[in-house]
């Protein structure tokens, strides 16, 4: 019998999302929600081992047969309530410092994106305010972060630096993602983004050749030294900033070293990003408000997953992505909040509410972008995402009998959630 860290114990609802272990869910097959469901009074349970995986989902009753929990047993009685697997959020900026509030008086008077960037706001100048700060000072500002999305129920968050734009303070926010990767009970997968914007006074083939000649190498030697993980390589592929020959050269140098393809393509302008990354086999690329028929179907053969972030559409006002339309394509679609100081929201349920409203997307569409699909776009998939045997004990237990109350009642995340797991551990009790 294995050792029992956790048990949740009789819950009306558990949501597996895929009960079989599924790498992602495309087309329309994300309208399909696995669940379990409360029976004549014998609720679902979830055990978690030692380790932090699930050993067990099934009946009470069966539950009581094969594990019993000891003295360092937690115990959860969720009688009533529903159980999902914890949120994933694809897409995310949160080590910076420097307040951009003001920014926000701006775009409601009318200033576009790349108004407020030429403007000396925008990236420029969150870099300022980063580059000046120090370690422990992005540390504690991150650490604030992230506690506040794992309140909301995220469990595993891609993390990206590039408020740098030189090496040094590239490489301090990147150590500041792996200190809290070690430090916090939230799953991180950590994201090198020197091409987030070209330096002030530079011009942007310069910046492509920093980030390939100073930067990656730098990046690549504390990674061979282990004094640094690093999962992914993204690239700003966008007019104004890094074209398509130039993202498509510091995407390849960074898939030469072993990071997975995740990158910001076709947000403002039609450049066919997303077409070049899936040539590369980018395993995301996100935005896509801007995709073209032809990226959509690239996409789709390459398996490129689509990472939509309805929060950038709704507070810069853009057209939104065509999401209904790379779902009929058979693309797999996840979400992420996009969290940074232009977009500041952490809240994966709010973002879920939006994707719904804004982007068209059903309840079971949205719930499959933020759990298993997402965990795809991170390459994670085999071990986050959904609720299955072997799987790590990420979990959200809501006071609702339904699972879609998370995504309907909107602004009311606090007041649902009773509790998060993180590995078999509650991380947040209400």
């Amino acid at each position: 019998m294995a050792d029992v860290r956790l048990i949740v114990r009789n819950a009306r609802q558990v949501v597996q999302v895929r009960g079989t272990p599924t790498v992602k869910v495309c087309g329309e097959g994300m309208q399909q929600i696995d669940t379990l469901q409360e029976e004549n009074g014998d609720g679902i349970s979830v055990v978690s081992d030692s380790c932090g995986k699930i050993v067990f989902i099934g009946k009470e009753s069966e539950r009581k047969r094969k594990f019993i929990e000891n003295e360092s047993t937690c115990v959860i009685d969720a009688s009533g309530k529903c159980v999902l697997p914890g949120f994933v959020d694809a897409h995310t900026h949160p080590v910076w410092a420097g307040d951009r509030v003001h920014e926000f008086a701006m775009k409601l008077a009318g200033a576009t994106y790349m108004e407020v960037h030429k403007a000396g706001g925008g990236i420029h100048y969150t870099v300022e305010h980063t580059q000046k700060a120090s370690e422990d000072e992005l540390y504690d500002k991150l650490k604030q972060r992230l506690n506040s999305m794992m309140k909301s129920g995220t469990t595993l968050v891609e993390c990206k630096s590039g408020y740098g734009l030189n090496k040094d303070t590239e490489v301090k926010m990147l150590r500041v993602i792996d200190r809290a990767r070690k430090d916090l009970p939230i799953g991180i997968s950590s994201t090198f983004c020197g091409a987030h914007a070209v330096p002030k006074g530079g011009n942007s083939e310069d910046a492509t050749n920093d980030v390939m000649s100073v930067q990656l190498p730098c990046i690549r030697n504390l990674m061979d030294r282990k004094e640094l993980a690093v999962d992914n390589i993204d690239v700003f592929c966008e007019q104004g900033v890094f074209d398509i020959d130039q993202s498509r050269r510091i995407l390849t140098a960074g898939k030469d070293i072993g990071l997975q393809i995740n990158f910001h393509g076709d947000e403002l302008h039609p450049l066919d990003g997303a077409k070049m990354g899936a040539e590369l086999g980018a395993l995301a690329i996100s935005h896509l408000e801007e995709i073209s028929d032809a990226g959509i179907s690239a996409m789709v053969e390459a398996g490129s997953i689509g990472v939509v972030l309805p929060t950038t559409a709704y507070i810069l006002r853009l057209k939104p992505p065509p999401v209904r339309k790379m779902i009929e394509a058979g693309m797999a679609v996840a979400l992420g909040s996009d969290f940074n100081p232009n977009a500041f929201c952490s809240s994966m349920p709010i973002v879920m509410h939006l994707a719904c409203v804004i982007l068209r997307m059903s309840m079971p569409e949205v719930l499959i972008a933020a759990t298993l699909n997402a965990a795809a776009a991170l390459g994670k998939a085999d071990t986050h995402g959904s609720l299955v045997e072997g799987k790590r004990a990420n979990m959200v237990i809501i006071d609702a009998p339904r699972w879609e109350h998370i995504i309907y009642q909107l602004g009311f995340q606090n007041d649902l959630i009773d509790f998060v797991v993180c590995d078999g551990n509650v991380v947040y009790e209400k």
